[in-house]
């Protein structure tokens, strides 16, 4: 066991936990935010470079501070390392420009986007954003494509974190997406439109932290913060069955995966169970799903324990 003084506080990780997961064995106050780094995907992390955090002291045997600031989603600890995150103002400024940076290329697409009301690049931008650019540069631009029946790639709106490739490559078994050309070329896509036809393709979306990968069956549908998202399950044979579905009135608008708190999908689901199950007759509803109540999504959105205090009042 390593212990970790991460803010001022203090915990008892296994060896081998990075900075970032034992932060969040902390708390939401002092976790770094993750664009690219995914706990369910191996090797995901490191490309996205919001998660920098200060190492203010290397270990007990060594307890020199790291030179530089360090990613914290592939940094493991050591016992008696102490790191700064929100209580660093390096940290702070480094977030800052690397927000810059990922803001450089991305559209101001917020009003129309389908990801808006629940996207961690606005959330990053909202706190750590400038309100205007310092370039005058055009920003790159590439053309909407359909990689799939049912999934649109806004390339424009990418960063480039890599999950939407992991996901294929270590859930399906014939991933046929990538990242192509090199340098501020690079870019998603498959080369031959359509081709992204496996029954697990549509996590994709769930696991893009922006708006650049769609579902075409609630594209421009409704804001999210208008939906009501419930628990429901069903037999289903190709996955889990257990899924968030969101309402509108009786209609389901759209289906995702279930996450947890840090954003991250619990357990994948089939295409079937996302994209063709559009009935409530589909579905057992279990209760409305558990929202952070600082989310947008949050408004009007009662949960269970609520609704039981107000019949405790009747």
């Amino acid at each position: 066991m390593a212990k970790v003084t991460i803010d001022g506080k203090s915990i008892e990780v296994p060896d081998g936990t990075t900075i970032l997961n034992a932060a969040r064995m902390i708390g939401h106050d002092v976790a770094p935010p993750a664009m690219c780094y995914y706990s369910k995907l191996e090797g995901s992390g490191g490309k996205c470079r919001t998660c920098l955090v200060e190492v203010t002291k290397g270990s007990e045997k060594d307890p020199r501070p790291m030179p530089k600031l360090v990613a914290s989603c592939s940094t493991p600890v050591m016992d008696g390392m102490e790191v700064g995150n929100e209580t660093s103002a390096k940290v702070i400024d480094a977030r800052k420009g690397v927000v810059e940076f990922l803001l450089l290329n991305h559209p101001l697409d917020c009003p129309v986007c389908d990801q808006a009301g629940e996207c961690d690049l606005q959330d990053l931008g909202y706190k750590h954003g400038v309100a205007s650019t310092r370039t005058d540069e055009e920003r790159r631009t590439f053309e909407m494509e359909d990689i799939g029946d049912k999934i649109k790639l806004h390339m424009n709106r990418c960063i480039l974190c890599y999950r939407c490739v992991y996901t294929a490559d270590q859930i399906t078994d014939n991933r046929v997406h990538g990242i192509l050309n090199r340098g501020d070329h690079s870019e998603i896509s498959t080369y031959i439109h359509n081709v992204i036809d496996n029954d697990f393709s549509g996590n994709v979306i769930d696991v893009c932290p922006v708006g650049a990968l769609t579902d075409k069956t609630f594209r421009f549908k409704s804001r999210v913060w208008f939906a009501r998202p419930m628990d429901a399950h069903r037999n289903c044979d190709k996955c889990c069955g257990k899924t968030a579905v969101w309402l509108f009135g009786d209609d389901v608008l759209r289906v995702t995966a279930r996450k947890d708190e840090w954003g991250e999908v619990e357990d994948f689901i089939c295409n079937t169970c996302r994209f063709d199950k559009k009935s409530l007759a589909d579905w057992t509803i279990e209760g409305p799903r558990h929202i952070d109540k600082h989310s947008v999504i949050a408004q009007n959105h009662y949960e269970l324990p609520e609704l039981e205090k107000v019949k405790t009042l009747k």
